[in-house]
C-alpha cells in the first residue's frame, strides 16, 4: 500500500502517565468535554484523578489505560482541527485504540468501554505488583531474547520497538536478575516501567483470550485514513 505522510499522530501505552497530566490544557473545551464524556461512562471524576492522582492509583492498569486512552483523544480532538490533513495514525499497544478512533474506525464511547474491559482482563490476570516491564536499550533482539530465555521465574522480550530498544515483561523477580544480566551483557540502559504487570507477556494469556472474545462482538468501521497496526507495523484502512 502506498501513503504519503503529512501530518502522523502516535498515540502512548501504559507508562507514559503522569499527575498534572494535560493541565497547561484544562480551559480548553475538547479537554473538557472529552474527560467529561468520559467520566459520566466510567462512573467517577477521571480528571480529578488525573490532576490529584495518586501515583499508585494511575498506575493501576484499570486505571492507567482509561486515563491515556482520554487524554490522547482529547489531544486529538484539540489538535486535530488545527492541521490541514492528517494522513496517518498509529498507537503503541493501547494507543493503537486512540489510533482507531482517530481514523474514525471506532467511536470514542465504544474505544473506553473496550479500554475498560481489557484492562479490567489484564488485572484479573496476574496479581498487581508481582509483574513488571523494562525496556531494553543498547542491545539486539537476539541478544535480548537469548539472555531473559532460562531466567526464572519466568521473563520474556515482548516488545521490539526497534533494533536497539526491547522490552521484556515477566515476574518481578526474574526482571530484577534479567537487568542484572543485561548490563552485564552491555546494555546501555535498562529502564523499569511506570505500569503494574507483565503486559504483553505470555503471563498475559488470559485476558488475551478474554480480550479476543470481547473484540468478535464490536463493530469495526472501515479507517478513513492509514492505521499502522502494532502487530506486523503494515499501514491499513480495511475494517
Amino acid at each position: 500500500m502506498e501513503f504519503s505522510l503529512t501530518t502522523a499522530f502516535v498515540f502512548p501505552g501504559q507508562g507514559s502517565q503522569s499527575i498534572g497530566m494535560l493541565a497547561d490544557f484544562a480551559s480548553e473545551a475538547p479537554v473538557i468535554d472529552t474527560f467529561r464524556e468520559a467520566s459520566e461512562i466510567l462512573g467517577y471524576d477521571l480528571w480529578s484523578y488525573a490532576q490529584n492522582g495518586p501515583q499508585e492509583w494511575m498506575t493501576l492498569t484499570t486505571n492507567t489505560q482509561p486515563l491515556i486512552y482520554t487524554a490522547s483523544v482529547a489531544l486529538l480532538r484539540l489538535l486535530a482541527p488545527e492541521l490541514s490533513e492528517i494522513s496517518c495514525v498509529a498507537g503503541h499497544s493501547l494507543g493503537e485504540y486512540a489510533a482507531l478512533v482517530a481514523a474514525q474506525s471506532l467511536s470514542f464511547e465504544s474505544g473506553l468501554r473496550l479500554i475498560a474491559f481489557r484492562a479490567q482482563a489484564m488485572h484479573e490476570a496476574f496479581p498487581a505488583g508481582q509483574g513488571a516491564m523494562a525496556a531494553v536499550m543498547g542491545l539486539t533482539p537476539e541478544v535480548v531474547t537469548y539472555t531473559v530465555r532460562e531466567i526464572s521465574p519466568t521473563v520474556e522480550a515482548v516488545n521490539f520497538n526497534s533494533p536497539q530498544q526491547i522490552v521484556i515483561a515477566g515476574y518481578v523477580e526474574g526482571l530484577t536478575k534479567a537487568e542484572a544480566l543485561l548490563k552485564e551483557k552491555g546494555a546501555r540502559r535498562v529502564l523499569r516501567l511506570n505500569v503494574s504487570g507483565p503486559f504483553h507477556s505470555s503471563l498475559m494469556n488470559q485476558a488475551r483470550e478474554r480480550l479476543a472474545q470481547r473484540l468478535a462482538t464490536e463493530t469495526f468501521a472501515e479507517a478513513s485514513i492509514s492505521v499502522v497496526q502494532n502487530y506486523n507495523a503494515t499501514p491499513t484502512t480495511d475494517a
